[in-house]
């Protein structure tokens, strides 16, 4: 393949047509992915970005061309990634996550290889194709290594971002030869500012930070991140626990924790418990724990379960398992079932969506 050529979809492009917008396309992925390399290449200046939404209400925030080159040029010094690597974008190109995979590709001067973002995307390109660098969420994740893990060893690095990868998933890739990292970062900070490695001998749940990323804690205990392409401080709502100046673990979510009669309960604490719980009892289904009103606790804890209602034997299996690894707070007063759960655009659980669709 020519460096001068970006292949997506099995068509190839070249600088020059995507620079004069000489070329068609047959799928909303086709457009937004030549859309953005046509404004990289004629050196556009500012990029609208828009927030996932799954915190909160989207948002759009601007970000120079200067910016994202600092980010790509921290995770290229991070993760080793040089001139004529071949990168493999199947993440959408109409959000930050798509995008800055472009970015990263064009600032290091990596081939660019782009599918549609379906849950496997090796399955649309040639088998004998090496990739040096690809972004996937763990849905991807999850397929690939449950049908095809032999795609991943043709990959050296895997970046996964978009939502945690639990413990069941983070097992299957023991083995691995590909590098796979989790990542920590959202759309204020240009994508992820830390990365944790989920397939050696030494993988535990700290997240490293980038180079020139400094961060602390508020006094919430959440954290803080400076990095030197941002004007300022970004305040998040994740709680953190630092246990180095460049390394920190996620906790959970502030505006999630539970306050069930005085006493704070975080719920990703609880999720992280209940997945090997899940497992034991042989439940696939997605879950969250949230907080639902209750006239003594003030809060109670609930179990939201997206599956319809299950048999009353494997419903007390799952609340005896629960009694017996969680503590007397943590334990769901109520376990509740719906279809489906409310979504972003980009795929995540809207907590706040779903919540509201129980009577109140």
């Amino acid at each position: 393949m020519s460096k001068s050529d970006i292949v997506i979809n099995g068509k190839h492009f070249t600088h020059d047509q995507i620079i004069s917008n000489s070329f068609d396309t047959s799928t909303a992925f086709e457009r937004s992915t030549l859309s953005f390399c046509h404004d990289w290449l004629t050196g556009k200046k500012h990029f609208k970005l828009q927030t996932s939404g799954s915190t909160g209400t989207p948002k759009e925030i601007i970000f120079t061309r200067d910016q994202m080159i600092a980010s790509a040029s921290m995770t290229q010094a991070a993760l080793g990634l040089k001139e004529g690597d071949t990168a493999l974008v199947c993440l959408d190109t109409k959000y930050i996550a798509g995008q800055m995979m472009l970015v990263r590709s064009f600032v290091v001067r990596m081939n660019i290889i782009a599918t549609e973002p379906t849950s496997n995307p090796f399955t649309s390109i040639d088998t004998n194709q090496k990739i040096d660098f690809t972004a996937l969420v763990p849905y991807q994740l999850q397929n690939i290594v449950s049908t095809n893990p032999e795609y991943l060893n043709k990959v050296r690095v895997a970046i996964i971002g978009g939502a945690p990868v639990d413990s069941s998933l983070k097992n299957k890739l023991k083995g691995l030869r590909c590098e796979v990292y989790a990542t920590y970062g959202m759309t204020e900070t240009l994508s992820h500012i830390g990365l944790m490695r989920l397939n050696n001998s030494n993988s535990d749940d700290y997240y490293t930070t980038l180079p020139g990323v400094v961060i602390e804690k508020d006094r919430r205990g959440c954290l803080l991140i400076e990095t030197r392409f941002l004007s300022e401080s970004v305040i998040t709502n994740d709680l953190v626990e630092i246990k180095e100046p460049n390394q920190f673990k996620w906790l959970g979510r502030w505006d999630n924790i539970i306050n069930s009669g005085g006493v704070k309960v975080i719920p990703e604490k609880i999720e992280k418990q209940l997945e090997e719980i899940f497992r034991v009892c042989d439940i696939h289904s997605r879950f969250f724990i949230a907080g639902f009103p209750d006239v003594n606790l003030g809060q109670k804890v609930g179990l939201v379960i997206e599956s319809s209602p299950f048999e009353e034997e494997a419903l007390l299996q799952l609340q005896s398992k629960m009694k017996a690894e969680l503590s007397r707070y943590e334990v769901p007063r109520e376990v509740m079932f719906i279809k489906s759960f409310e979504e972003t655009e980009t795929g995540k659980i809207n907590r706040s969506k779903t919540i509201h669709l129980f009577p109140a």
